[in-house]
């Protein structure tokens, strides 16, 4: 084998690379030259980063976009107008196939809601059981805890008329301004005697716990707000039958009684249902008005408007449980419109969600949805508006001096000082000034139009009651209820003769009288009729 040759200017030798053979698997190692790896092509990504418009343009379409209503509108209206009853199913099979004229009355009461206090108990503490007890809004008075048998009942129009008594805003008799100096003295009262000056009111009506639901439905749908249900043979009360228990025993059973099922569906002006005549009040107005003239008319509720005979809330008999504590006192020489926001807080902290005025339907309404929303809010009467109207604000209501005046025993209260300006006499013996919660101011002046919900009722128009649902339900059924009108005008003759004296002393709150949608303002001149109470 030759020697390899060597080249001429000196340098290393240079060595050929054997040839790979192609069935080879390994790399020679005598190979010196290194192994280049393959070039890889930039990423997209990398080169180019997209826009943030770019990629909103692939952005896929949100769902929402195909996504079809759950209701038409016609579905919508009909459910509107003719809301789901909850029922309960145990009651349901009981009533099923049965004729409501063979229901007995203790049948649909319950027992539990029947309360009791005694003539010695303080007014105090039978405020705080009324408040505290509920549905049906009223307890019964006896002589003794040894028996069952009522001689009267206290409930809120009875709390109304104890406050304007305290207050200095009523005067029914002479021994009235003697509980009142007691009262504002810290004394506490018991209620035999404070009961017989909170005016001429009806004694408590009676039906044995047999009686059918016939005698019931006469009566209440003749005007009469509730029914002591006694055990028969007895004087013993066992419940009480209130006019809204009765309602909702219809509507929550109107699957079983045929005879009053059609009137359902049907609109309170085919019914020819409610009342043209409204006493109303205007949303400016102290409520101390508004108290008063619930009061002085027997009515247990009144709208308020705004300047456009709008309805803008509702304030309730109910309502005055909000006024028991000293601190809320100066709320009743704010407006009425302060008030409803006053009452909407309260029963939104309650609830724990967002409160609306829902106390209106229109003459187009159905019967159903008027007894739904009855049931619902608990309401005796439902407010009728027209055409929905744009809402306008009610001017705020001025700065007011007020004197605060405890309805109740307030012994510990006397770090408080009277506000200068007011004479010592009007101020009573121990007068107080409170500061309470900022919703109790009043000077805050609250629109109408600062209410969501205000644009939502209409101009009012007239007004529909417990006692004229009742009243159809009876006729329908071939019943002679009593006279509504004649209630009526006898509630309204006993409060007007409990207070004459009151009014001979001072001047009456005033008030407007909407008659089918027109509006007479200003103060009261005259005598009116007695469509639209209670």
């Amino acid at each position: 084998m030759a020697a390899p040759q060597s080249t001429t200017n000196g340098s290393s030798p240079r060595h050929k690379p054997a040839a790979l053979s192609s069935t080879s698997t390994a790399v020679s190692s005598t190979t010196t030259t290194p192994l280049h790896t393959p070039r890889k092509e930039a990423s997209p990504s990398v080169s180019h980063r997209s826009s943030f418009a770019e990629n909103l343009r692939a952005h896929p379409s949100s769902p929402r976009a195909q996504r079809h209503n759950s209701f038409s509108g016609a579905a919508l209206t009909e459910l509107l107008m003719n809301p789901p009853v909850k029922t309960n199913g145990e009651d349901a099979a009981r009533f099923s196939g049965r004729d409501w004229r063979s229901v007995q009355v203790h049948e649909i009461i319950d027992p539990a809601e029947t309360r009791f206090v005694e003539l010695d108990s303080s007014i105090e503490e039978t405020t705080k059981l009324l408040i505290r007890s509920g549905p049906p809004n009223v307890i019964l008075i006896r002589e003794s805890r040894t028996t069952k048998t009522p001689v009267g009942w206290f409930g809120y129009d009875e709390l109304n008329a104890y406050l304007l008594l305290v207050l200095g805003l009523s005067q029914p008799d002479d021994s009235a301004v003697q509980l009142r100096e007691r009262a504002r003295s810290g004394e506490i009262l018991q209620l035999q005697e404070v009961n017989d000056h909170l005016g001429a009111r009806e004694e408590p009506i009676m039906l044995p716990h047999t009686a059918n639901l016939t005698q019931a439905m006469e009566m209440l749908g003749g005007g009469v707000h509730r029914i002591v249900v006694a055990k028969e043979g007895t004087s013993e009360a066992v419940g009480i039958l209130s006019q809204l228990r009765l309602v909702r025993f219809f509507w929550e059973n109107h699957q079983n009684f045929a005879a009053t099922e059609r009137l359902y569906g049907v609109t309170l002006k085919e019914l020819e249902l409610g009342t043209k005549d409204v006493l109303a009040i205007n949303g400016d107005r102290p409520l101390s008005d508004a108290l008063r003239l619930m009061h002085d008319e027997g009515i247990s509720s009144l709208p308020v408007l705004d300047s456009h005979n709008n309805v803008v809330g509702n304030i309730s008999h109910v309502d005055t449980r909000l006024l028991t504590d000293t601190s809320a006192i100066p709320l009743l020489s704010s407006s009425c419109i302060h008030f409803i926001s006053v009452i909407l807080s309260e029963r939104g902290v309650q609830d724990g969600k967002d409160s609306y005025p829902v106390f209106h339907v229109s003459p187009f309404s159905t019967l159903a949805h008027t007894v739904a929303k009855l049931c619902a809010t608990r309401s005796h009467r439902m407010w009728i508006t027209e055409m929905d109207s744009p809402s306008t604000s009610v001017p705020p209501s001025p700065g007011l001096g007020y004197t605060v005046v405890p309805p109740f025993s307030m012994q510990n209260s006397s770090t408080h000082t009277a506000p200068a300006g007011r004479p010592d006499s009007a101020r009573g013996s121990d007068p107080m000034v409170v500061s309470g919660p900022p919703f109790t101011n009043p000077n805050a002046g609250i629109s109408a139009a600062q209410f969501q919900g205000a644009n939502l009722s209409g101009r009012l128009s007239g007004v529909v009651s417990l006692t004229d649902v009742l009243n159809v339900l009876a006729r329908a059924s071939g019943l002679s209820p009593g006279d509504p009108e004649a209630t009526r005008r006898r509630r309204r003759r006993s409060s007007s003769s409990s207070l004459r004296r009151s009014f001979a002393e001072g001047t009456r709150p005033s008030a407007e009288i909407v008659r089918g949608g027109s509006m007479d303002a200003g103060r009261r001149s005259g005598s009116m009729g007695a469509s639209g109470r209670r």
